[in-house]
């Protein structure tokens, strides 16, 4: 995801985002299907549920065109449900700030195996995770924000987080948890349970692995030392 903004505008509760400079070269009006950079077309419809990065669910309540710094485009007014604001994204800016449909119901599934997969991101470097962590928060990608719920909870369990850690993994696990419940229409109590049951799993999972590569590296260890104290020996 692009990091230039070009303009970002706010009043009252609604909120203007243009990034990139793709938006400038596009003459005159834009129309509600446009390329994206994967050259697909990423089309939404008033009334869909989208997920805005970082942000959470949003409702496309009006498709409409708007002249601003004396460019006209078209944009996605979007209400953000978690705290009732608008964001305007244009058109054919959609595909950069990681607009996407929520998750159906397999990937919800999906969903709750990577959690409860055992794989966790482990980066002892600070900034190095924290950069990696961020990148993925922007991506739009669930699975992406899932990684850092893992990483992050797991990390919690053997340290302190800092604030910007610990807000993070908050917020990762509140787009989860939100999305989920919004898709399969469960409360969001109940859907946070299945993820912490998934994160146990993972980690219960994480240890047997790390538990039997400790055997195997003890068993091929304890294997060599004949040879090495018969070469000591000649």
């Amino acid at each position: 995801m692009p990091r230039t903004a070009i303009f970002n505008w706010r009043s009252g509760d609604t909120r203007v985002i243009l990034v990139g400079p793709a938006w400038r070269s596009i003459p005159g009006i834009l129309h509600h299907n446009h390329l994206s950079k994967r050259g697909l077309f990423v089309t939404f419809q008033v009334g869909d549920k989208v997920i805005y990065p970082n942000h959470g669910l949003g409702v496309v309540e009006r498709i409409e065109d708007k002249t601003i710094l004396g460019t006209t485009c078209g944009f996605y007014h979007l209400r953000i449900v978690a705290n009732d604001t608008t964001v305007l994204v244009p058109l054919t800016n959609a595909d950069s700030v990681g607009l996407r449909r929520a998750i159906g119901d397999e990937e919800v599934e999906r969903l709750f195996g990577e959690l409860g997969n055992g794989k966790i991101d482990n980066h002892q470097h600070w900034k190095g995770r924290f950069k990696d962590n961020s990148d993925k928060m922007r991506s739009g990608s669930i699975y992406e924000v899932a990684d850092v719920l893992k990483s992050l909870t797991f990390l919690s369990r053997s340290k302190s987080l800092s604030f910007r850690e610990k807000r993070m993994l908050d917020r990762a696990k509140f787009l989860i948890v939100s999305e989920i419940s919004e898709v399969v229409r469960e409360p969001s109590t109940t859907i946070e349970s299945r993820v912490e049951r998934a994160l146990e799993r993972c980690f219960s999972a994480k240890a047997r692995a790390s538990a039997r590569a400790k055997t195997a590296k003890a068993t091929a260890a304890a294997r060599l030392a004949p040879k090495r104290q018969a070469v000591r020996a000649s």
